[in-house]
């Protein structure tokens, strides 16, 4: 389980919605109001994160996150944008639930995980800087690192 709890995206898909429900539960009394208009978002981000995901894996090799670092620097379709689109895939489902559930608990949640993100994110480029070198250097200098460049 403590493993799970080390899991990225187990706290943003599975732990994060389950405290934050809960708590809306108890609060409310046990009705829990759903603001059904914003629920493409979570589906929408967590549908980001699976799938940008097995690209990162099928075109750079390695594993789901950085404990096993891609072998090959990926800079084609989703990452020809921006530089984590699956961390911005756990920020939009979590926006997502915050604003379905309208929800202060959610919302520092995404806060607070967007924040964490932006560190680990650092944490990443100094590695695959390291990996790459000057091929990782010109890419994140052409590619935001969150916000998408469409040209």
């Amino acid at each position: 389980m403590v493993k799970r709890l080390r899991s990225t995206s187990f706290r943003t898909f599975v732990l994060y919605p389950l405290i934050v429900v809960v708590w809306e539960l108890v609060r409310s009394g046990g009705r829990l109001q759903i603001q059904p208009w914003y629920l493409p978002l979570l589906a929408c981000g967590y549908l980001q994160y699976r799938l940008i995901g097995q690209y990162r894996i099928r075109h750079g090799g390695g594993g789901p996150g950085m404990e096993t670092p891609p072998e090959r620097l990926v800079t084609t379709g989703p990452y020809a944008w921006c530089r984590n689109p699956m961390y911005l895939g756990h920020i939009v489902f979590l926006l997502g639930l915050t604003l379905a559930l309208q929800s202060v608990v959610a919302a520092l949640i995404t806060v607070a995980t967007a924040i964490w993100l932006h560190f680990r994110v650092r944490r990443d480029e100094h590695r695959l800087q390291a990996l790459f070198g000057p091929a990782y250097q010109e890419y994140s200098a052409r590619v935001g690192r969150w916000i998408p460049r469409f040209r």
